[in-house]
């Protein structure tokens, strides 16, 4: 499993205990190595899960509007389901062995290279780093400590990120504790390894030994990086799921047990009962948050006050393009005296970038690189940026993120209450209703959409017709692989129903990119750069691209999931509705009627495949897409057409009936009855 992805909840208290001598050794080695050189590191980066789903989301390189994955969750070596002399797909982005195309395209985008993987190539004979600053230090020595086995790669950005933390939590622990570290290289070559390792002050596994660091990758199935697998002092694993625990409670968590584990997690749901701005923001060290001018303000100022934590990062678009709308919120809010203050959690890691960015914000933060920044991370779960949590006038969450209101309703938002939310969807229900083709795209003077020839096509043209926005972009490769399929399914559609329409709406970076994509479109487009872009993502939360979005012959919002409808069922998604996806539903669903719920198959002979519905996928057999049904294995996302697992299952019967029935030459059996030919 992806460590980085793992809960807490995953803290194990089981399994075999592991003789240390056994498990780190080889034929050849009793020893592993320390690095006694220069470990300096440089400060730790913004938590990952947040910096990914900020980079996907400025990237939007094929989301859909659903809650952000964590980054560390990379794949690791997944050492099941190999198919016979055949290299196996290697994804070089997540360093996985058998990550299905469907699983890349998924997470990254695009699918994984043929390659052979790590376990293919001859293993090496041990030798140690060529550097004067490594000893040999023996395996018999960490009897009865603690262990850490660290999972991890340079190649890899969120290792990179995790490891300065861990360096941190490792040197605390260290004078005080029986607790090592031993890394596990994911890397590709031993000078990647050596210049990683360098900065390391634990030990290691020799790189140079890929028998032992694949066994142990195998053994603890780790399926992602970073990962970090605890054992107690007698080998047992206390936790798969250290990665997580180093980030939510550090030091405090030591030993990892069970029972530790508990005992603050338990402390934690008593602090969240009681919480308070002073529990939130105050630390041992620190009962102030800053001024742009550098003054410390005392936090106790701050109670009674509607408290907005604007979690943000200088590094990111998203955040950058929403700050400007808060600042007009909050002097507003200033201006007609209301009780309102708003604090900055920054997630940027320089302390030049922090200093120039809330010199320009009239409100006040915690100080750069705080280390409540990163708990204050995990203690409101953050998933997107930016994010805006409210604290209410007595200290408790009165909502997780009101950055997107923010945007929509401006200072209407205030005072964030619940009473106040329900009278904001009252707004916009009655604002859904009421709208129409001309309130989506008309602003002002801009009353038209271009053709490929550039001419001007008032939006009035298309007043009564079934319209798709489609959100997209040269640059993404989701939106270029999707292209073909829309306008297929456009062609199609327009041949029997000249009342449609596309309009493309553009992300690319400039005109030329623009102008090379929309020349492969038969449809209509805003112009490039358009200000009208920019209001149709807020009001439609585009968070990730290609996005369709349906509007009926009234004007009114149909589907914000016309992307997924178009990949599943093509032209007879058509018009979109709720009745037209009911009816497509039934017709699957006859389809699969008398198809075998399980099956074996000779691509995939480690498992079952299960017959199971799937909106997109990439076959395993064809290596083409598919979608609706699929035999399944759930344990290697190993995906098979209907198609391809029925053919060769009918082929495989028709053999043994042969086998068991041989028919005589001139004759043909058919069933029970064999004829003359």
């Amino acid at each position: 499993m992806a460590d980085g992805g793992s809960s807490v909840s995953q803290t194990i208290d089981g399994g075999d205990s592991h003789d240390i001598q056994s498990l780190l050794s080889s034929s050849e080695r009793d020893f592993l190595v320390r690095n006694n050189g220069d470990q300096s590191l440089s400060s730790p980066m913004p938590d990952a899960a947040v910096l990914n789903a900020a980079k996907v989301e400025n990237r939007t390189a094929g989301t859909s509007n659903r809650q952000f994955r964590p980054a560390n969750r990379q794949g690791g070596t997944n050492f099941d389901n190999r198919r016979k002399n055949k290299p196996r797909p290697h994804c070089d982005y997540c360093d996985r062995d058998g990550h299905f195309r469907a699983t890349c395209y998924k997470l990254h985008g695009f699918p994984p290279k043929q390659v052979e993987s790590p376990a293919h190539q001859a293993n090496q004979s041990i030798s140690l780093p060529k550097s004067d600053e490594t000893s040999m230090v023996k395996i018999n020595s960490l009897k009865g400590k603690k262990i850490g086995l660290y999972f991890s790669a340079s190649w890899c950005g969120p290792c990179r990120r995790f490891t300065p933390t861990l360096v941190e939590v490792y040197n605390e622990l260290s004078p005080t504790s029986d607790f090592e570290v031993i890394f596990v290289s994911r890397d590709k070559d031993d000078t990647s390894f050596n210049e990683y390792f360098s900065k390391m002050p634990w030990l290691a596994i020799p790189f140079s030994d890929s028998e032992t660091r694949d066994h142990l990758n195998a053994l603890f199935k780790v399926r992602g990086i970073p990962n970090l697998v605890l054992l107690d002092d007698n080998g047992k694993v206390s936790s798969d799921g250290g990665v997580r625990l180093i980030k939510e409670y550090g030091t405090e968590g030591y030993p990892f047990t069970t029972e530790k584990i508990k005992e603050l997690k338990e402390r934690e749901e008593i602090a969240k009962r009681e919480q308070s701005l002073k529990s939130v923001l105050v630390t041992h060290s620190r009962d102030y948050v800053v001024s742009s001018d550098g003054k410390k303000v005392p936090v106790a100022e701050l109670e009674g006050k509607t408290v907005g934590l604007y979690f943000s990062a200088s590094s990111y678009k998203a955040s950058t393009d929403f700050t400007p709308k808060l600042v007009e919120v909050y002097e507003k809010l200033k201006d007609k005296g209301e009780n309102f203050e708003i604090v900055l959690i920054s997630l940027d890691d320089d302390e030049e970038s922090f200093k120039k960015d809330l010199g320009s914000m009239p409100w006040l933060a915690l100080p750069c690189k705080d280390k409540n920044c990163q708990k204050l991370v995990l203690y409101f779960e953050l998933s997107t940026l930016p994010t805006v949590v409210i604290i209410g006038p007595d200290g408790k969450t009165l909502h997780s993120n009101v950055a997107e209101t923010i945007e929509e309703h401006g200072i209407e938002a205030f005072p964030f209450t619940p009473e106040k939310f329900v009278e904001l969807a009252a707004i916009v229900k009655a604002r859904e209703e009421a709208q129409t083709l001309e309130s989506v795209l008309v602003s002002r003077d801009q009353d038209f959409v271009i053709a490929k020839d550039g001419s001007q096509i008032p939006v009035s043209d298309l007043v009564g017709k079934n319209i798709l926005l489609y959100f997209s972009a040269h640059w993404c490769p989701p939106c270029r692989a999707f292209l073909p399929k829309l306008i297929e399914a456009y062609h199609k559609i327009k041949a029997k129903d000249e009342a449609f329409e596309v309009v493309f709406i553009s992300s690319d970076k400039d005109q030329s990119s623009f102008n090379d994509f929309f020349s492969g479109m038969p449809w209509l487009a805003l112009p490039f750069g358009d200000a009208r872009k920019a209001s149709l993502s807020r009001k439609f939360k585009v968070r990730g691209i290609p996005m369709l979005i349906a509007i009926g012959p009234t004007g009114r919002t149909v589907s914000l999931e016309a992307r997924d409808m178009i990949a599943s069922h093509g032209a007879d998604a058509y018009p979109f509705t709720e009745e037209t996806l009911k009816e497509l539903e039934k017709k699957y669903d006859e389809m699969a009627k008398g198809w075998p719920e399980k099956l074996k198959h000779a691509l995939h002979e480690e498992h079952e495949l299960v017959l199971s519905r799937h909106r997109n996928y990439y076959c395993g057999g064809c290596n083409e897409e598919g979608h609706t049904w699929a035999f399944y294995c759930n344990k290697c996302e190993f995906h098979l057409h209907p198609k391809c697992a029925l053919e060769e299952n009918k082929e495989t019967k028709e053999d043994e009936a042969k086998e068991q029935n041989p028919t005589k030459e001139g004759w043909k059996c058919d069933g029970d009855v064999c004829k003359k030919a």
